[in-house]
């Protein structure tokens, strides 16, 4: 059962189960011409809400020793932001600084009862940035508690590594947030790379 926290922004309550700090394991198994890339690693993801109708996401990975002295080898990190996918109004802010020209919409459940797409959840979109150059734009839907999303766009900064695509698959499963991440890189189409299986934090 979803629990919804009380007072959270209606536009973001079809992503609410996503909210809180989640911790786990993962396998990142990967692909390049004839080397097999295999590592287990760590991760800590935070899905967080400020009052505003999108969630605030970040996620650190690490590499897991074989010993639990051995010392943390980062492996990954991105932040971002996650919203249901819709044209922004006079009643949204922005670009940049500027304020809304009307009231807002999509304040409750009946209007974001409005948003729902063909196959039955909200389109969305995903902003993730990483610490090496890349940006991605990622547009899909989440379903109940399934969210399935590729990229729309990547933008890499001069010198950053091949990145071409992805696409991502969240779930909630007994509980624990299940996701899984194919990539197109380093001059590979677009397969498998990583997955993991997080539990929410105390």
């Amino acid at each position: 059962m979803i629990e919804i926290p009380v007072g959270l922004p209606a536009e973001i309550v079809p992503l609410s189960w996503l909210l809180g700090v989640w911790e786990g394991t993962g396998v990142l198994s990967y692909t390049v011409g004839e080397e097999r890339i295999e590592r287990e690693f760590g991760q800590r993801v935070s899905f967080s809400h400020d009052g505003q109708p999108y969630l605030n996401y970040s996620s650190y990975a690490w590499v897991l020793g074989e010993n639990p002295e051995d010392p943390v080898q980062p492996l990954a990190a991105e932040t971002g932001y996650w919203r249901l996918h819709r044209a922004l109004t006079p009643g949204d802010p922005g670009p940049a600084m500027l304020p809304a020209r009307e009231a807002a919409g999509f304040t409750d459940a009946e209007s974001v009862e409005t948003l729902r797409n063909e196959a039955g959840g909200f389109d969305i979109q995903a902003s993730i940035i990483h610490p090496d150059g890349v940006s991605e734009l990622y547009l899909g839907q989440v379903n109940g508690p399934r969210i399935d999303i590729s990229t729309d766009a990547v933008l890499r900064a001069a010198g950053s590594k091949d990145y071409t695509a992805a696409t991502r698959m969240y779930g909630l499963v007994d509980a624990h947030l299940l996701w899984a991440w194919d990539i197109a890189a380093l001059g590979q189409d677009l397969r498998s790379h990583a997955s993991a299986r997080l539990s929410k934090a105390e």
